[in-house]
């Protein structure tokens, strides 16, 4: 029962990445408003109702890649060493995160930041970077049992690789993402008190 068990999760799994992959490329390709639920649904090999089972709206499909990388970000930081500070921690599972995950190249991903400033998905990033900002808060007071401390970690933190992206892109990658983001994450620590 296990087997299948883990054979059915496997597959929805499946099923969610392909129809998040689905949405953003066709939406990087026609434009967020040229893209509906059924062409996405189609795409991926699945019916509108399925495509529903796993997002509300295309704009959540497009995104999910990022709420699935800010998941494993905050589990990576819930993981690491007790001994390791909250800065230390977040660092290190920024180091993890990208090693882990394969980067995409400058002209994808300046394609992408295009495609995230349709209004549709603004609100939602913005809602998603509010909950992955309260989600590293509850995960650094652990460390730092200061709130307020670690409230604006996790407000700096997320604001110095959103930097980081920024130049990577400006520069066209000259720099590798990784080493320009824990050489901002250096330069930028909040201290506890």
């Amino acid at each position: 029962m296990e087997t299948l068990t883990t054979r059915r999760e496997h597959k929805k799994a499946e099923t969610r990445r392909s129809l998040a992959g689905a949405a953003l490329r066709l939406a990087m390709e026609h434009g967020l408003d040229g893209v509906t639920v059924e062409d996405i649904a189609d795409a991926a090999g699945v019916s509108r109702r399925t495509f529903s089972n796993y997002f509300a709206s295309k704009e959540e499909a497009v995104l999910d890649s990022d709420r699935e990388r800010f998941r494993a970000l905050v589990s990576l930081v819930e993981a690491r060493p007790e001994h390791e500070g909250a800065w230390q921690a977040l660092r290190a599972s920024t180091a993890e995160l990208y090693r882990d995950r394969p980067l995409p190249d400058v002209e994808w991903m300046a394609q992408l930041r295009l495609l995230r400033r349709h209004p549709s998905l603004i609100a939602r990033q913005a809602g998603d970077q509010v909950a992955l900002e309260r989600d590293l808060t509850a995960v650094l007071v652990l460390r730092e049992p200061d709130e307020e401390i670690a409230r604006l970690m996790a407000a700096t933190f997320l604001a110095t690789i959103r930097t980081g992206i920024a130049l990577w892109l400006e520069g066209a990658g000259e720099q590798r993402l990784p080493e320009l983001v824990d050489r901002l994450l250096g330069r930028v620590a909040v201290q506890s008190t």
